[in-house]
């Protein structure tokens, strides 16, 4: 479920790592499930996989094989967050 109140100081961390350039290799999939959960729409699916909606646009996760995400998943989250209005503050 969404909260609609303002992302903790630790979800923000979380969002800049995101968008920091070049990509950060250091983002825990345990922070952006969190993330996630309190600004979209996330559903566990039977396999482990995250159904996420985020401004009208939906996506599957895949939980990564290690505790940090890779690449291309921090490309998807930097498309989606930007889709639905969740920029860095800085």
């Amino acid at each position: 479920m969404v909260d609609d109140t303002k992302p903790s100081s630790h979800h923000r961390a979380t969002i800049e790592k995101i968008y920091q350039h070049p990509v950060s290799h250091n983002i825990q999939w345990h922070d952006v499930v969190s993330l996630l959960q309190s600004v979209a729409d996330v559903t566990e699916e039977h396999d482990g996989r995250l159904k996420v909606t985020v401004g009208g646009e939906t996506e599957t996760f895949d939980p990564p094989a290690g505790h940090d995400v890779d690449v291309q998943m921090v490309v998807d989250l930097r498309r989606m967050l930007k889709g639905g209005g969740i920029l860095p503050t800085s």
